[in-house]
């Protein structure tokens, strides 16, 4: 994973542990009273299948590090007083309760920052070219909630 940058976005794929509390505290900034912090974990269940044990998470990376970039354009187009955004993922191999996905919104107020990191998690899962196999007690395969890709600007 790449350092905080110097900017107000953070967007990043990359195969090491996620860090949740820097993203957090990075995100932090004079100008914002709210901050909104997502974290997706690795669950021990899936639709339809119990005892998950893991995922391994695939990307495209050539067009999914441009999309991350592309959904934070969006939040600060539809929220303009958004102070920082962090949009980062994990690939490769994870086990049940390591961070796949963060989310992180500064914004001014609680109203705006809310909905951009709701917009902001939503938008990466659909617009994202990531991939996950599932892995449970019964064998593995890809996960069952896939969905075709969208553009940022066309989610609601």
């Amino acid at each position: 994973m790449q350092a905080a940058p110097t900017g107000h976005d953070w967007c990043d794929i990359s195969t090491d542990v996620l860090p949740v509390d820097g993203a957090l505290e990075w995100a932090v900034l004079p100008s914002c009273g709210a901050v909104v912090l997502f974290s997706g974990t690795v669950r021990d269940h899936a639709e339809g299948r119990t005892g998950v044990t893991g995922l391994e998470y695939e990307a495209y990376l050539e067009q999914a590090r441009p999309r991350l970039n592309e959904v934070a354009a969006e939040i600060r187009r539809r929220w303009p007083e958004t102070g920082r955004i962090a949009l980062l993922h994990r690939v490769g191999r994870l086990v049940v309760t390591d961070a796949a996905v963060v989310v992180v919104v500064s914004a001014p107020h609680r109203e705006a920052a809310f909905a951009a990191a709701r917009y902001g998690i939503d938008a990466v899962k659909a617009t994202v070219p990531i991939w996950k196999r599932e892995e449970w007690e019964g064998g593995a395969d890809w996960g069952t909630d896939a969905q075709h890709l969208e553009s940022a600007r066309g989610l609601g």
